[in-house]
């Protein structure tokens, strides 16, 4: 295929795909599999800030079924609200990857919904109580609706409670969350949200860097969190209450300058939970907790997932 006639896989067309919450995370656990297996390799992510509140990324990532390499570009910058735009922006380019021919670009901002809400569900399946009926969310945006979803999906939700700093966001995400059925509460403060959850879900924006005011000593015994936010709102001094923290890669963290979690706290990587060779919840007395960069596989599960159910049903013959 010619690159100007490529396909592009809209947010609009992506949704009308209809890709349930349980085929997004098997396709995820499937590359992670293939990650272990050989078939599948991914580059760590690669970070420029240029010091101006801007955050710059790229992941890559090669798979051999479907043989693919997808590429995600990303822009997270806080000015943007200025120009009536979204602060994260971002595409996926897609390849074939035994020929390097160009297949697709595909919305990246759907892929890291997607993708971002999936990781922490392949977590969740292993980490947190089945029973798991109430859910806080600190930071109500893009993120808390798309890990809402998902946690609908695979929990016997009944209530959830909201924290964010913009009233205006918390207010539409408890609506929201009142559409699916669930008891919806509005929280003037964090610890109000978290203590008593079953799951806690942080979604708290990184530019700015935030200053920790999340408190691990207020969770309940049980709880299941998980930290889409590198768990920088989190007071490091209490993370150590955490019976067991899994963070998504292990050769991807050590190349980076200041860890999300102190190496001593953590039992192991997602491909480890995924695989076996990571515990899982023991007790459901434990407080366990994911915490997350991002990781490639998850784009290219997603995007590829997309491509090939784009490419099933004819959406790209236009």
């Amino acid at each position: 295929m010619q690159a100007e006639s490529l396909p592009y896989l809209s947010a609009e067309l992506l949704d009308r795909l209809t890709i349930s919450t349980s085929e997004v995370v098997d396709e995820i656990e499937r590359q992670i599999i293939g990650q272990r297996q050989g078939e599948v390799w991914c580059a760590p992510k690669a970070v420029v800030r240029p010091g101006d509140d801007r955050y710059i990324m790229a992941t890559l990532g090669v798979a051999t079924e479907p043989p693919l390499l997808a590429t995600k570009s990303l822009v997270v910058n806080p000015r943007n609200a200025q120009r009536g735009l979204a602060t994260l922006n971002s595409i996926v380019t897609l390849l074939d990857a035994e020929t390097g021919l160009p297949l697709a670009v595909v919305d990246g901002n759907w892929v890291t919904e997607k993708r971002t809400a999936g990781l922490s569900a392949v977590a969740a399946r292993r980490l947190a109580r089945p029973d798991s009926a109430s859910v806080a969310f600190i930071g109500c945006g893009v993120q808390a609706r798309g890990h809402l979803e998902v946690l609908a999906d695979l929990f016997p939700l009944r209530e959830i409670r909201a924290f964010s700093r913009g009233k205006a966001s918390r207010d539409a995400f408890c609506r929201m969350a009142e559409t699916r059925g669930l008891t919806a509460m509005s929280c003037d403060n964090a610890k109000a949200a978290v203590e008593g959850a079953d799951i806690v879900v942080t979604t708290v924006t990184l530019v700015p860097e935030p200053t920790p005011f999340l408190d691990a000593r207020w969770l309940k015994a049980g709880v299941f969190v998980t930290m889409t936010d590198l768990a920088l709102p989190w007071l490091p001094e209490s993370m150590a209450v955490f019976d067991r923290i899994v963070i998504d890669d292990l050769a991807q963290e050590a190349q980076v300058s200041k860890p999300m979690v102190k190496s001593e706290l953590v039992a192991g990587d997602l491909m480890g939970l995924v695989g076996g060779d990571v515990a899982g919840r023991q007790s459901a007395g434990e407080r366990t907790a994911f915490a997350f960069r991002g990781i490639a596989v998850g784009d290219l599960a997603l995007a590829g997932l997309a491509f090939v159910r784009a490419k099933a049903v004819g959406a790209l013959d236009n």
